[in-house]
């Protein structure tokens, strides 16, 4: 019986002078293709999209009143800090690709996919948040979806940040069920 054959990566010479080129751009090599610059975009509008979603659960934490709100208000702060770790990770997702991290305040809800909430009734908050993270379920599929295998880095940064949106859709259902 023969030992089994073990496939090796052969990197051709083009390949390995590519590699020697442009050290400037850190892990961008040419193979990324003229796609790069619509991943940055993308990642740039769920940058804006975590940012704005910081900002309403901010507000809904500083502003929940009732009798159920410390509890919820808590759940608001806690969304808050995980949607800016996801903010972080785009933006040097993007600082990684060579591009810059928009965070340019007078555009955030132009480009963000979810809205900006001001109510001032807990339920509201809870379904204004509720439809955030819902929007940001089906944006984060899609990029997904767009990108494929041609960046496995993003796309795997996506996945992650996708898994823990449903999360907080999931807390958000079952609070408004309490």
């Amino acid at each position: 019986m023969n030992a089994p054959e073990h496939k090796h990566l052969q990197l051709d010479e083009q390949a390995l002078q590519r590699a020697r080129q442009h050290l400037d751009e850190g892990p961008v090599t040419p193979s990324y293709g003229p796609w790069r610059d619509d991943v940055i975009r993308l990642l740039n509008d769920a940058l804006a999209t975590e940012l704005v979603c910081v900002l309403r659960y901010k507000r809904h934490y500083f502003t929940a009143h009732g009798l159920n709100s410390p509890r919820i208000a808590e759940e608001f702060l806690e969304h808050a800090t995980q949607e800016a770790v996801h903010a972080d990770r785009l933006a040097e997702r993007i600082v990684q690709l060579g591009g810059d991290p928009d965070f340019k305040p007078d555009s955030l809800t132009r480009r963000s996919h979810a809205e900006y909430d001001e109510s001032k009734d807990l339920k509201a908050m809870l379904r204004s948040n509720l439809v955030a993270e819902r929007i940001a379920v089906e944006a984060y599929r899609q990029m997904i979806q767009l990108i494929g295998d041609k960046d496995p880095t993003t796309r795997r940064i996506l996945e992650e940040v996708l898994a823990e949106e449903e999360e907080h859709a999931d807390d958000l259902a079952d609070l408004l069920r309490d």
